[in-house]
C-alpha cells in the first residue's frame, strides 16, 4: 500500500496540472459514472492529501475521495488522451495532461461533512503544516500497545506505513515491541521530526531513502539495494541480511498481519 509521501506527491502533481480550471471527468469503467457526470466540466478547486487519502475538491459539486489501498494506481500522461485501457474507474482531462485511476479501494464523491468525518478519524500527518504531533503523543503515551503497532495505526499517526515505521524505529534504536507508554517524550519529538524530514524527502524524490551518507553503497562499497520499492533502507525487507551498521542479521516477524523488520543488536529490547 502506498505510504503518505506518495499521496502528497500525487496531490501536488494534480494541483499543478488540473486545479484552477475546468476538468473533464469520466468513468470509462462505469462504476463512478453518475458521480463523474456531476463533476464533468467543473473547476477543480484544490487537490490535497491527508495521510493515505487523496481529496479532489470541486467546490459546491463535492469532493472526490480516493484511497488507493493495495492495488490502486494513477497513470499520468500529456494530451492527447489515449483510449482507456483496463478497468479505469476515474479519468481526469485537463488543459495539458490526463490521468487514469485504476483499482482503488475507495473512489467516492463526498459532501464537506463526510470529508471532515474522514479527516477527524485520522491522527496528525507529518507532511501537513497543520499537524499537531501532541495529538499522537497523547495516544502513544497512554497505550500499552507496541510502538510498532501504534506508528501504523492511522488514527494515531496518518500516512506512516510499513517502510517508514521500520526505518524510523531503527534510526532511533528503538525496539519495535516497546510499549507506547514507555517511550520518552524527548525521543518521541525526535522520531516525529525525523518522520517529517524523511517523508518530505520522499515527496521530492518519489522514493523512500533512510540511510545516512556513511552507510550508502558509494561510501561502504556494498552493492546498491535491488528491490521494486527502490530506495536505500536499513532493515525493511532485509530479513536475514547483515545490518548495515553492526552486521547482525536483520530479524523479521509479523505484527497485526504486517511484516516487521528490526536489528536485534541496534534495537535491543
Amino acid at each position: 500500500m502506498p505510504e503518505g509521501h506518495t499521496l502528497h506527491r500525487l496531490a501536488r502533481l494534480h494541483q499543478r496540472r488540473y486545479a484552477g480550471g475546468p476538468v473533464e471527468v469520466s468513468s470509462p469503467q462505469g462504476r463512478f459514472a453518475t458521480e463523474a457526470s456531476t463533476l464533468d466540466g467543473q473547476v477543480l478547486v484544490r487537490a490535497e492529501a491527508y495521510g493515505k487519502h487523496l481529496f479532489h475538491d470541486f467546490g459546491p459539486s463535492g469532493t472526490v475521495h480516493v484511497h488507493l489501498g493495495l492495488y490502486g494506481t494513477f497513470t499520468e500522461s500529456k494530451l492527447p488522451a489515449a483510449a482507456p485501457v483496463g478497468q479505469v474507474r476515474l479519468r481526469l482531462i485537463g488543459s495539458t495532461h490526463w490521468t487514469d485511476l485504476r483499482g482503488p479501494n475507495r473512489c467516492e464523491l463526498l459532501t464537506p461533512d463526510r470529508v471532515d468525518a474522514i479527516k477527524s478519524r485520522l491522527g496528525p500527518d507529518p507532511l501537513r503544516r497543520d499537524a499537531r504531533p501532541e495529538r499522537a503523543w497523547d495516544r502513544i503515551s497512554a497505550s500499552r500497545a507496541p510502538l510498532a503497532a501504534l506508528l501504523m495505526d492511522q488514527a494515531v499517526l496518518a500516512g506512516v506505513g510499513n517502510v517508514y515505521r521500520a526505518e524510523v524505529l531503527f534510526r532511533h534504536n528503538v525496539a519495535p515491541m516497546t510499549p507506547g507508554r514507555s517511550l520518552d517524550p524527548v525521543l518521541w519529538k525526535e522520531i516525529w521530526t525525523d518522520l517529517v524530514t524523511l517523508m518530505r524527502a520522499g515527496v521530492r524524490t518519489g522514493r523512500i531513502d533512510t540511510v545516512h551518507d556513511e552507510h550508502l553503497p558509494e561510501a561502504t562499497g556494498r552493492a546498491p539495494r535491488q528491490d521494486r520499492h527502490g530506495g536505500e533502507v536499513y532493515v525493511y525487507r532485509r530479513a536475514g541480511q547483515p545490518c548495515l551498521v553492526c552486521g547482525t542479521p536483520v530479524a523479521h516477524t509479523e505484527l497485526a498481519g504486517r511484516n516487521l523488520y528490526w536489528c536485534p543488536r541496534c534495537q535491543p529490547a
